[in-house]
Parts: C-alpha cells; sequence; structure tokens
C-alpha cells in the first residue's frame, strides 16, 4: 500500500499524530531529498530505510516501487515540506500506484497554499491554485494578467529573487489590486505583508524578501462597474 504523508511546511510541531504512526508503520520511504527528511525523522526517533523520489528520477524508479507495494510493501511518500504532489514530486507514483489497483490513502496535513490564504485576509469561499509562477518574464506577465481577471483569489509560489519583478509587472499590470506575500510560513520569521503592488515594492527595496515565498492576488471586484468599452 502507499501512504502520502504530508509533512510540516517549518515548524517541525505541525507533524500529525497519524503522520508519525504512519512513518512507523511503513516498511520504507520515498522522499524527495533523503538527508532532509532523514533529519525529521531523527527528531520524532524514527529509523526507517530511504529511498529517493524526485523530479529527476521519479519516472524511472516508479515502476519499481509499484511493483515491491504490489509485493506486498508499505510505502510512505514524503517530500520535503507539505503534501506529496503538490508542486513537488509524487504525482506519478500515486497515479500509477492507482492504475496498479494498489490501495493508497492520503493523510491530511500542513499546506501552504491554505496557510497562506487564510492569513492573507482575502476572499477564501474561491480560488485558483496556480503552483510555481513562470521563471520567464513573458509568460510570468501574461499569468499575472490572468490573476487579474479572476474572481477568486490566485495563489502563486515565487522566489525571492524574483518577487520584486513580480511586484513591478503586478503594479504595471493591476495598481490598485491588494496582494500578499507571505514568507517562511510556519517558521521563526514568518512574515505576512498585503497592500497594493507599489506599497510591497517599497517595503521590499528596503527589507529584501528572503525564504520561502507564497504569493496572493486578490480576486478582481465582482461588484466593480464594468466599462462601456
Amino acid at each position: 500500500m502507499l501512504s502520502v504523508v504530508p509533512t510540516p511546511i517549518g515548524n517541525r510541531q505541525d507533524i500529525t499524530l497519524r503522520a508519525v504512526e504512519v512513518l512507523r508503520a511503513a516498511d520504507l520511504i520515498a522522499a524527495e531529498d533523503t538527508r532532509h527528511s532523514g533529519m525529521l525523522l531523527h527528531h520524532l526517533g524514527i529509523k526507517k530505510p530511504f529511498v529517493s523520489l524526485h523530479e529527476h528520477n521519479e519516472a524511472a524508479r516508479t515502476e519499481e516501487l509499484v511493483g515491491r507495494m504490489a509485493g506486498g510493501m508499505h510505502l510512505a511518500l514524503v517530500t520535503d515540506a507539505g503534501m506529496p504532489g503538490i508542486s513537488d514530486p509524487g504525482h506519478r507514483l500515486i497515479r500509477a500506484s492507482i492504475a496498479s489497483g494498489i490501495p493508497v490513502t492520503v493523510l491530511p496535513g500542513p499546506s501552504a497554499v491554505l496557510t497562506a490564504l487564510v492569513g492573507s485576509g482575502f476572499p477564501s469561499d474561491r480560488f485558483f491554485f496556480g503552483g510555481f509562477l513562470p521563471v520567464k518574464s513573458g509568460r510570468r506577465a501574461a499569468e499575472i494578467g490572468r490573476a487579474a481577471e479572476r474572481p477568486e483569489t490566485s495563489i502563486y509560489f515565487e522566489s525571492p529573487h524574483r518577487i520584486i519583478r513580480t511586484l513591478e509587472a503586478l503594479k504595471e499590470c493591476c495598481p490598485q489590486r491588494k496582494v500578499c506575500v507571505a514568507r517562511e510560513l510556519s517558521k521563526t520569521f514568518e512574515d505576512y505583508q498585503r497592500g497594493t503592488p507599489e506599497e510591497l515594492l517599497a517595503h521590499f527595496g528596503v527589507h529584501p524578501a528572503k525564504g520561502e515565498i507564497t504569493l496572493l492576488v486578490s480576486a478582481v471586484d465582482r461588484h466593480a462597474p464594468v466599462s462601456d468599452d
């Protein structure tokens, strides 16, 4: 069987009791980075064999792991942080396991997407998650343009090295739109900055962004008057 186990996005205390129980019961743990996950298991007092499963080897390793599970092995799947398969490795293995009739259990747990959405204060009844924003400026600008037109909150992961350029694109596209930059969620230096793109540019011009970033763009005002144009 396959157990999909979300791990803390920062604070190790966010691991669930059920996740600890499953990790202890598994025969083998497939991890995005075995060294990173090894530190978490050491913290939990768990010793288990690891196998690496990351974006560069998932396609080749999936068949092997499915075969081992078909033979009775209980495999736990983890990534460096959060839910496997969400902008992280794991989707291929999960899909192949389902196709092979292997029982798949997904545990609920930490999520940067939902944590940032609730913490932003933006409407959370509907939202769009777009994963990592495109690196190339043209594609990034096109995606930001789509976010500016959505009737729901848009959520993305972004690099601290590109956040200034992204805020500049937002300023050009929708200067009055409310934006939130959530950094280092659940960690010691957790920080939420909310405001217009220009206000956030002023802030990060003085305080350079560091750490992992979740970017939120508020929804277009559904009650705003529509121009005749």
